[in-house]
């Protein structure tokens, strides 16, 4: 794998995780909601103009150009366990964004999760 096919596919990894922790943001900001038939338009309405939803969104939408850049360039069949790595930078992310909890068992299966990616990527 060449550096910049790997920039791209962690470029990548990195927009959606940031996607993720973006939407979480804004749906903390909402607040817990249902849908129902009778608020799933104001409810929507009130997630669509949440900026940190807004940009979520936007994050999801770049990375999705970078990852078919990426794509274009390497196997699929490495390309995609690299996705794993966004499990990682989330967990962390969360655990100091949002007082999310990374328990021991969640340590022990980040710490696979990257042998696993250290193994594939050097395949």
């Amino acid at each position: 794998m060449t550096p910049v096919s790997f920039a791209l596919i962690l470029l990548g990894v990195l927009l959606n995780a940031a996607a993720q922790l973006l939407l979480k943001a804004g749906t903390n900001a909402v607040g817990h909601f249902e849908f129902t038939a009778g608020n799933a338009l104001p409810v929507g309405m009130k997630l669509a103009g949440q900026p940190s939803i807004v940009a979520g969104i936007a994050c999801y939408v770049v990375s999705v150009v970078v990852w078919i850049m990426a794509l274009s360039r390497v196997e699929v069949s490495i390309a995609y366990p690299m996705l794993s790595i966004g499990y990682v930078v989330n967990a962390i992310a969360a655990w100091y964004l949002f007082g999310e909890a990374v328990t021991p068992m969640r340590l022990v299966g980040i710490g696979i999760i990257i042998l696993g990616v250290f193994i594939v990527a050097r395949s």
